[in-house]
């Protein structure tokens, strides 16, 4: 976690992830979300599986791409995560977002949780793998526990949330424990709900490296 983060336009373009997962996106959609990426020298474009690869020469070098797997729910076997994860990578994926089974989560079967992100982790090996934790549907340590299971298996990253659950998207609270819980050892992702620079802002104070945002242009043009 950086000690004094920058504030400024530019470095927060640099820790977000451009993302459309609207389940009607379409190709021209995705093409439009990578163009306006390369304007903004964002992170990374997070993008549904089916939507790759993204139009060649689009992204410059530096940009990566992110592709959503077991997404909405994590209720998708482990192997199908898996073969999601390999697809994704063969059309272009450098980065993952995998969600976590939150039904081992809710019964504690934090072994069958890790285990799930253990196989993804070994079908898409060469890749950054973000694990999406649903911090705002986890009760009592579940934060901490989901954040233990996803080191174990080897993950370069944790994440808050898919944006799509009813208990809600990122918080301040979320970002602040999911830090402490992994230390500088692993990247935090605060995804869900970030829409004013204020917010976004609040998240990197709490421990965030990456933040996951569809109100791009609207977050950074108020730090123009």
């Amino acid at each position: 976690m950086d000690d004094a983060p920058e504030r400024g336009r530019a470095a927060l373009a640099r820790r977000i992830d451009h993302t459309l997962l609207a389940p009607t996106a379409t190709d021209a959609d995705v093409a439009r979300l990578c163009a306006e990426a390369a304007r903004w020298e964002v992170a990374a474009v997070c993008v549904s599986p089916s939507r790759l690869p993204v139009p060649p020469g689009v992204l410059p070098p530096g940009i990566g791409v992110a592709a959503v797997v077991g997404f909405p729910s994590g209720a998708h076997h482990p192997e199908a995560k898996a073969a999601e994860a390999a697809l994704a990578v063969a059309a272009g994926a450098t980065e993952l977002d995998v969600v976590i089974d939150l039904g081992a989560a809710a019964a504690g079967d934090w072994d069958g949780v890790e285990s799930g992100i253990a196989t993804v982790r070994a079908a898409a090996p060469g890749v950054v793998l973000k694990v999406i934790v649903e911090s705002a549907a986890l009760t009592g340590d579940g934060i901490e526990r989901a954040c233990a299971a996803a080191e174990s298996a080897g993950a370069d990253m944790v994440k808050t949330s898919t944006g799509f659950h009813p208990a809600g998207g990122a918080t301040v609270d979320a970002v602040r424990r999911m830090r402490g819980a992994v230390g500088d050892r692993l990247g935090v992702k605060a995804s869900g709900g970030i829409r004013d620079a204020a917010t976004a802002l609040a998240m990197v104070d709490a421990g965030a490296t990456r933040l996951g945002c569809s109100a791009t242009g609207a977050i950074l043009d108020a730090l123009a």
